[in-house]
């Protein structure tokens, strides 16, 4: 086993709903540092899943006239399904109401915190947010309404479970400071940073069994039901088998190594404040990393499931007949931690004029000259300024990961691969190809020969970069372009990379046109 473990997960959204694009750009991150860390030969573990017990997803069932279950069970697999489909390489999915190993996970971690003395009983009166699961201080209301719904508030007053948070704010205000837990970017952690110094007061941990209709965890002894957010934290160790499987939970979390979260904006206060008070109280270490990226927007406006302006991943899939059109336009044109807007005429362009036509009509040009000239077998790689260009691509997206900078790791390769398209324009070597047809003496043939088989070579290693390159960001297309340089997709990015006198294969087409079906009016 290696030394270094790593255990990733995304969020777990609410099924209230289909599954829209946004949450692709989280599923795509993670997957991304998932396969990224795998090749730096780290043993990892990635997990996803959705959150079933909220009070959202009753009131959406109960809408649309369905029992919870079948409705909660109907959405959540087109949220498992929608990771197939994406490529998404996690190890585990862990569906809330459905996984038998979740609720006594839910029930060890509440005894864990009771046994310290974190809960007790109080009578609270408060505004509510169902569309957050959260309650909200009237300062923290914008005109009365929710800051991230616009939608009015309602009125709870119940005796409930209260989680002593206050008693944590002080020691998670240092973890945070001096990055022993990361929040990333800097401009998120100091959201949570001004958050803490402010002072952190105690937060309801249950709700009446009445207002949750029955569903969702049971407070252990008693007829509540547990905050959907308690319960949803949970997750992350449910899919590790705490307190059901003690080896595989001290591989990933309780031994020293790398855990990381990916989460939106909106949720960040939940994971980098209430998950590590929880853990703390409980007697468990602490996430590594938590990397927050910004909302996806339509014209502008935030896309969201009950926005009524989503957009069909699944259709886009179908669309371009790959998921890499989707996963690179997510990558490379959102800003990690940004917000970005999604348009599908930039997605178009995207897959035809980046992935097609600087990538896929370069590789296109280059093989077959090598197919006509060198019977598709490439010659010896020169020591050339566009070969240590290519060298360098490697640091330079390990860079990019480290930074949270997932689009400009997918800059700097198209950057060399500009440099690469120039490069093959300024060398012209179908003149030399066309040169080597006609009746030369020994040496000018040799000369020629030569200089088209530098060009060639210097070409296939760059694109042999470059795959290797893209196989955290799109993993299928990266194997196809393995494929057709005639190497094997490597497990590890310090494997040996050879291609010399090694034959390529010129036929198909990598990013080929699709007629584009708009998914959006």
């Amino acid at each position: 086993m290696n030394s270094t473990t790593t255990y990733i997960t995304t969020s777990i959204p609410y099924v209230n709903a289909a599954p829209h694009v946004g949450f692709a750009l989280e599923l795509v991150q993670a997957d991304a540092y998932a396969r990224h860390s795998r090749l730096l030969g780290n043993d990892v573990r990635f997990q996803c899943g959705t959150d079933d017990n909220s009070l959202k997803n009753v009131r959406a069932a109960e809408a649309a006239g369905r029992p919870v279950a079948d409705f909660v069970g109907e959405n959540a697999d087109r949220f498992e399904e929608l990771g197939k489909r994406l490529h998404i390489s996690n190890d585990a999915f862990v569906r809330t109401s459905a996984d038998s190993r979740h609720a006594a996970c839910v029930h060890s971690l509440w005894n864990a915190c009771a046994k310290n003395g974190d809960l007790y009983r109080k009578s609270y009166e408060g505004f509510y947010c169902v569309g957050c699961e959260q309650f909200y201080d009237l300062t923290d209301l914008d005109d009365g309404r929710c800051p991230e719904h616009g939608i009015p508030l309602e009125v709870v007053k119940e005796e409930n479970w209260f989680f002593r948070l206050s008693r944590y704010g002080n020691r998670i205000l240092h973890l945070i400071e001096t990055e022993e837990l990361q929040v990333v970017p800097v401009h998120r952690r100091n959201e949570i940073l001004a958050l803490l110094r402010r002072g952190l007061e105690d937060i309801s941990v249950s709700r009446s069994a009445e207002r949750a209709r029955g569903w969702g965890v049971p407070v252990p002894g008693s007829d509540e039901v547990i905050y959907v957010w308690f319960d949803a934290l949970a997750n992350y160790l449910t899919g590790l088998g705490y307190g059901s499987d003690e080896a595989l939970f001290s591989q990933y979390w309780a031994r020293q190594g790398e855990r990381t979260h990916f989460v939106g904006k909106g949720i960040s206060k939940f994971h980098a404040i209430y998950w590590p008070a929880i853990r703390l109280s409980a007697g468990l270490p602490l996430p590594s990393s938590i990397y927050v990226h910004g909302y996806l927007t339509a014209n502008g406006r935030k896309i969201g499931k009950s926005a009524g302006n989503g957009i069909d991943p699944d259709g886009l899939v179908e669309c371009y007949q790959t998921p890499d059109a989707l996963r690179y336009y997510l990558l490379r044109h959102i800003r990690s931690a940004d917000d970005g807007d999604f348009s599908e005429e930039r997605l178009e362009a995207a897959w035809s004029g980046e992935l097609g036509g600087q990538l896929g009509n370069l590789l296109n040009r280059v093989l077959t000259l090598l197919s006509s000239s060198f019977s598709g077998v490439t010659p010896a790689v020169p020591n050339s300024v566009l070969v240590r260009e290519a060298a360098r691509l490697p640091e330079k997206i390990l860079d990019a990961f480290d930074n949270y900078e997932l689009h400009l790791g997918l800059t700097e390769i198209f950057s060399y691969l500009g440099s690469a398209n120039r490069e093959f324009t300024r060398k012209a070597p179908w003149s030399d190809a066309k040169a080597l047809l006609d009746e030369l003496d020994e040496t000018e043939r040799k000369i020629i020969s030569d200089r088209l088989g530098a060009t060639l070579a210097e070409q296939v290693y760059g694109l042999a970069i470059v795959a290797r390159c893209l196989l955290p960001f799109l993993p299928e297309s990266a194997s196809r372009l393995h494929a057709k340089l005639g190497i094997w997709s490597p497990a590890r990015y310090d494997a040996p990379l050879v291609v010399s006198g090694v034959e390529t294969s010129s036929g198909g087409i990598l990013f080929p046109r699709q007629t584009v079906v708009r998914t959006t009016p």
